[in-house]
C-alpha cells in the first residue's frame, strides 16, 4: 500500500485532504498529521472540513487554522480521513481521485486506492504506518496522530487496543510529543457550558432491561438554555457507559432539523445496529443521523431493535 500511495501522490503537485462532518480528533488529527508530513516534502497541500464551526479544543493541534470549508485546488489528490463513505464529507468528488484512509468496518471502499484496516484502533495508526518509512515524521505530524489515536481509543481502553497500538504511541512520542500540553487541553479546557448540558442530559437518563441499557437526549430547548452546542457534547455518551450495570449506552442529540444519534457498548455489536439505521462505525462506538423529529418514538425504534438483535446477550 505504501508503495501504491508514493506512486499516486507522485502524479500530482497539489493534495485536498478532506477530514468528515461532525468531526473528531481522529478525522481533524490524521488529516493534519498528513499535512504536515506532505507540506514538508514539498507538496500544496490543503485540509477541508464543511463542519460550520470545529470542536475547540482541538485547537492546539499544529495548523489547525488552517482548515478551511472548501475545495481550492483544481487537479488535486484527494485525501479522506476516517470516513466510511463519501456522504460524511459533504464535497462533490466527481471525477476525483481519491485516496481513502479509514478503520470503519462500514467502509464503502469509494476511493481509487482503499487504504482501510479495521483492526486499527484509528485511521492515524494507519496513515503513520503508511508514512513512517518514506516520508519525514516531524514532532508535528507526530503530535496530530498521536492525539487522534489517544482520543479514538478513549485513553487507551477500547477493547482494539493492542500491543500494535502502544507500539505505534511509544513510536510517536519518541518525535517529542509534548505529553503535559496534549493532555492539558483535552482535558482541562471545558467551557462552562458544556457542564450546563452534562447537567441537563444526565437529568434525561433512563435505564431500562434491568439496567443494562442507559440512554440519554440532548433537545434544542437543551441547547438553547445552557448555550452549549455540539462540541459542548464530547464524552457525554460515556458518562451512561461509566455505570456498572449499563452495556449498551444511547445519545440522542436533536441538531439542524434532524437527530444524531451516537451508540456505545462494552462489547456488543452496535456497528452493525448504526449501519441497520444508515449510519456505521466501530463495534463499541458508532452512529447515525435520522430525519425523524420523534425522540421517543426514535429511541424505541432503537431498542426494538436491539432486543431484537439479542445484543444484550451477547455480554
Amino acid at each position: 500500500m505504501a508503495e501504491d500511495f508514493k506512486a499516486l501522490l507522485e502524479k500530482y503537485d497539489k493534495v485536498s485532504i478532506l477530514t468528515h462532518t461532525t468531526a473528531d480528533a481522529d478525522t481533524l488529527g490524521t488529516g493534519l498529521g498528513i499535512y504536515a508530513v506532505l507540506k514538508r516534502f514539498g507538496k500544496q497541500v490543503e485540509i477541508c472540513n464543511l463542519d460550520e464551526k470545529l470542536p475547540n479544543h482541538l485547537d492546539f493541534l499544529p495548523h489547525f487554522a488552517k482548515i478551511k470549508n472548501q475545495i481550492d485546488f483544481d487537479n488535486s489528490l484527494i485525501i479522506t480521513c476516517d470516513a466510511g463513505s463519501l456522504d460524511i464529507l459533504g464535497f462533490d468528488l466527481s471525477l476525483k481521485k481519491i485516496v481513502n484512509i479509514d478503520h470503519h468496518k462500514s467502509n464503502t471502499d469509494y476511493g481509487a486506492l482503499n487504504i482501510v484496516n479495521i483492526t486499527c484502533a484509528s485511521a492515524s495508526m494507519i496513515a503513520y504506518d503508511l508514512l513512517k518509512n518514506d516520508f519525514e515524521i516531524t514532532k508535528e505530524s507526530a503530535t496530530c496522530f498521536y492525539v487522534a489515536l489517544l482520543t479514538d481509543t478513549q485513553n487507551f481502553i477500547t477493547l482494539n487496543v493492542n500491543q500494535h497500538v502502544f507500539t505505534v504511541a511509544s513510536e510517536l512520542i519518541s518525535f517529542g510529543v509534548d505529553l503535559k500540553m496534549v493532555n492539558k487541553n483535552l482535558t482541562q479546557r471545558k467551557s462552562l457550558s458544556s457542564f450546563r448540558v452534562l447537567s441537563e442530559t444526565l437529568d434525561t437518563l433512563e435505564l431500562s432491561v434491568d439496567a443494562q441499557l442507559a440512554s440519554m437526549m440532548v433537545t434544542k430547548e437543551s441547547f438553547e438554555r445552557t448555550g452549549a452546542d455540539i462540541r459542548d457534547l464530547v464524552g457525554i455518551i460515556d458518562q451512561g457507559m461509566a455505570l456498572a450495570t449499563v452495556k449498551i449506552a444511547i445519545l440522542l442529540i436533536e441538531f439542524d432539523d434532524k437527530i444524531k444519534v451516537s451508540l456505545r457498548s462494552n462489547g456488543a455489536n452496535v456497528s452493525d445496529l448504526a449501519i441497520h439505521f444508515g449510519g456505521g462505525g466501530h463495534l463499541m462506538a458508532s452512529g447515525f443521523s435520522s430525519r425523524t423529529t420523534d425522540l421517543n418514538k426514535l429511541l424505541n425504534e432503537i431498542k426494538i431493535e436491539i432486543q431484537k438483535r439479542r445484543l444484550l446477550n451477547e455480554l
